[in-house]
């Protein structure tokens, strides 16, 4: 019978992400997930790692800085393992400007990005232009920030999952626990805890996007009208996404996409007949928090817990994936507090 090191549950990017930095500290790993991976909201369409506005700093905050910054290496790492694209690439982010006090707070928070991000990335405001891949911005000014980056989500976790098979780990639907086991299980999971305490530990909130056939490979990405705009490297363009705290339907997609279709068309006319590859609706796991929640199972021993990545899973997963082998392998909690499984009760 294999002997593990680890038992990683759930084959989401945060499973794989730490089954992957568990692995290449040399520890023996198995996964297990019985719909297989990025069967849940890992499996979506839109991939944008976006920081959050460089101002009240906070743990948070800072942690995701980290994370962004580590992402080039990680992702060359596993492609270079799988010989596989996640579709990576750090081509920045532009935002249109709505009005003058927007663009007051704008300029503020370039000063502040060059304190806080020093010369890792920049936030700049600059003269809006005629391009055809620039949402019109009232103010005449944009932002162009340089540390916004992107995956292809199923290409990612593809990616990763042949990595992991290249270094002898299979993926399972069904086995026995072995070694200390990390709990990656997104909603399931979320639902076992708020079971177990009484108490919500979290939800669900359902997010839908769509996929258009438009070549727009090596631009930045957008975010204009509270919608995402993501160029991926294989001549799609994803664009998203709804947060729907109630529905009905899990998997259906609704006139609360369209609705995003027609906003990402009307800020990018060069969209306007662009045709939809494909839309997607799913449930991605959010923390009671807010913050994605890591550490110790309570009363469970050798149990662990990452979850909760609403939104910024992705650009979370490199570094959290190094904080929970450094937990479980090496016995080295450098958790934020705020992302602590405590920080929900």
């Amino acid at each position: 019978m294999a002997i593990y090191d680890l038992t990683i549950r759930g084959a989401g990017i945060f499973g794989l992400s730490v089954a992957w930095a568990a692995v290449t500290r040399g520890a023996r790993v198995q996964i297990i997930d019985p719909f297989g991976p990025a069967a849940g909201s890992s499996g979506g369409l839109v991939g944008a790692l976006a920081p959050h506005a460089p101002e009240h700093w906070n743990p948070k905050k800072a942690f995701q800085l980290d994370s962004l910054l580590m992402a080039k290496g990680f992702w060359a790492e596993v492609e270079a393992a799988s010989g596989l694209s996640a579709g990576y690439a750090r081509n920045g982010r532009l935002q249109p400007i709505a009005d003058d006090h927007a663009l007051i707070l704008a300029r503020k928070r370039g000063q502040t990005a060059r304190e806080l991000w020093q010369e890792h990335a920049h936030w700049e405001v600059l003269p809006a232009t005629s391009t055809d891949w620039e949402p019109h911005s009232p103010a005449g000014f944009v932002i162009r920030d340089t540390l916004s980056a992107l995956v292809h989500p199923r290409r990612a976790c593809q990616a990763l999952v042949a990595g992991l098979a290249a270094q002898g780990v299979a993926l399972q639907h069904n086995g026995p626990d072995a070694g200390k086991v990390l709990w990656a299980t997104g909603i399931a999971g979320l639902e076992a805890l708020s079971a177990q305490h009484s108490r919500s530990m979290g939800g669900g909130v359902k997010g839908q996007a769509a996929l258009l056939d438009f070549d727009a490979r090596g631009l930045p990405q957008l975010y204009a009208d509270g919608i995402h705009v993501i160029p991926h490297n294989n001549g799609t363009v994803a664009i998203g996404s709804t947060s729907e705290r109630d529905y009905t339907s899990i998997k259906e997609t609704d006139s609360q996409l369209e609705d995003v279709i027609a906003k990402a068309r009307a800020a990018l006319p060069v969209l306007a007949d662009a045709p939809v590859l494909e839309r997607w609706a799913g449930i991605r796991p959010r923390a009671r928090s807010r913050a994605p929640m890591l550490g110790p199972w309570p009363d469970r021993e050798n149990h662990f817990i990452a979850n909760g990545g609403f939104k910024i899973g992705f650009g979370m997963a490199p570094k959290i994936a190094d904080v929970m082998a450094d937990l479980m392998l090496e016995g080295r909690d450098e958790i934020p507090e705020g992302f602590r499984v405590a920080a929900n009760f």
